[in-house]
């Protein structure tokens, strides 16, 4: 047995190299799933920058001549949202796996950042255009801060840093304080129509008020973290289908023609976010649990046979999309694993692990993850939003499924 064993990896490893598309998911437990897929991003992190003109590679800015060609060579050194729900995915498979290795990962991908941020502040403030890391400096949106702010919480319990302690202040002033909301204190954006909602915001702005109501003490961020959540229920879940709206256009109180998925996903992820940190004790805990369980019920229906979900939840001629699932099967394991919902429901997140895993490549990417999506309002510009293999849309959701789907199966054996 044990030579068939080695031979099979010898194959895998073999096939790996020659096929790099291939997957193996009949091969591989979930542990294996995730630590590929996470040492793919290690592997793919360059920790560099680079003259987008002239192609020259740099270890550090210092020194450098003010350009805004200087660019951060790897998609995952941006500050961008993704890379906030990557930083919390990784700092979780190393709590889930007892292995530093991709904590450090998160650790040293943020001090790489900060340590550079003098060189483009300067840019900045010059108003350059489309110089790296303005998202950072600007702070306009959520998408600017919210994400990347509830992953630098977890990277700074860690790290103690006052820079990041600085930033996630500055962070949480804005989105309190200078945000744009409705008139009844809900989170909403300018466009695509003035005071339009998209469900994408709350997990840009959720997880991160609720891991600030617990670093600080202070029940302001979870009272307007609870608040958001009863509001982004009242205007965008939809009775008859059980699902989310993608918006609501405050001009002409109607929401949106899409259940877009990863927009329910957002939701779904938003909300377990906010019951991890909220004081066991709250108030409001059953109501929340309440809520959550409504949604997950309402998206199981629209499950696929495959253990997939669909680009538009509803419309099962729309293409077959991971973001969303890796969203829904981590929503489920982990209410199931908190014990907020009842342990039949496990059999949900079972059968996404089970489509997400024929998704995964032999070297660590994942297929089929729709890009970054604005909002339309006909059916059609969702149904055909490109999908790309491993954008960076899918894989904190990944790591934070599979670590869930670990806790579970372990959870089993007890």
């Amino acid at each position: 047995m044990q030579l068939y064993n080695h031979n099979m990896k010898k194959l895998l490893f073999f096939l790996a190299m020659a096929c790099p598309g291939l997957t193996f998911a009949q091969t591989a437990n979930t542990e294996e799933l995730v630590r590929r897929v996470a040492n793919h991003v290690i592997q793919n992190t360059s920790f560099q920058f680079v003259n987008s003109k002239t192609g020259e590679k740099y270890a550090s800015t210092q020194g450098l001549a003010p350009t805004a060609d200087i660019k951060a060579k790897s998609t995952y050194n941006k500050w961008a949202y993704v890379n906030g729900v990557l930083t919390i995915g990784m700092m979780q498979t190393a709590t889930v796996l007892n292995d530093p290795k991709y904590s450090d990962y998160s650790l040293h991908n943020f001090d790489f950042i900060f340590s550079n941020l003098a060189y483009f502040e300067a840019q900045h403030k010059a108003k350059v255009p489309k110089a790296e890391y303005g998202a950072y400096f600007g702070m306009s949106n959520l998408d600017a801060c919210g994400a990347m702010s509830a992953g630098l919480c977890d990277v700074d319990a860690l790290a103690h840093k006052k820079e990041y302690r600085a930033y996630l202040d500055k962070a949480a002033e804005y989105i309190s304080h200078k945000q744009l909301r409705l008139p009844d204190g809900t989170l909403c954006r300018p466009q695509p129509r003035s005071s339009t909602i998209w469900a994408d915001d709350l997990f840009m702005s959720v997880p991160f008020l609720a891991r600030m109501g617990e670093l600080t003490g202070d029940n302001s961020y979870f009272d307007d973290a609870i608040k958001q959540v009863e509001n982004f229920n009242k205007y965008l879940y939809d009775d008859r289908t059980g699902l989310f709206f993608h918006n609501y256009y405050s001009d002409v109180e109607m929401n949106g023609v899409a259940h877009w998925g990863r927009a329910n996903g957002w939701i779904a992820m938003a909300q377990a976010q906010l019951l991890d940190n909220l004081p066991a004790n709250h108030p409001k805990r059953a109501e929340l649990i309440r809520l959550l369980l409504r949604q997950i019920v309402g998206y199981a229906c629209y499950q696929d046979q495959t253990g997939l979900w669909h680009q538009v939840l509803d419309k099962p001629d729309s293409y077959l999309e991971t973001s969303v699932t890796a969203m829904f099967t981590y929503t489920v394991a982990h209410a199931v694993n908190e014990g907020w919902i009842n342990p039949k429901y496990l059999a949900i997140a079972r059968e996404g692990w089970k489509g997400l895993s024929t998704k995964v490549t032999a070297n660590g990417e994942i297929e089929d993850v729709c890009i970054g999506t604005n909002m339309e309002d006909d059916i059609g510009f969702y149904y055909t939003r490109p999908k790309e293999l491993n954008d960076p849309h899918v894989l904190g959701a990944f790591l934070m499924a599979g670590t869930e789907m670990i806790k579970a199966e372990k959870n089993a054996k007890k």
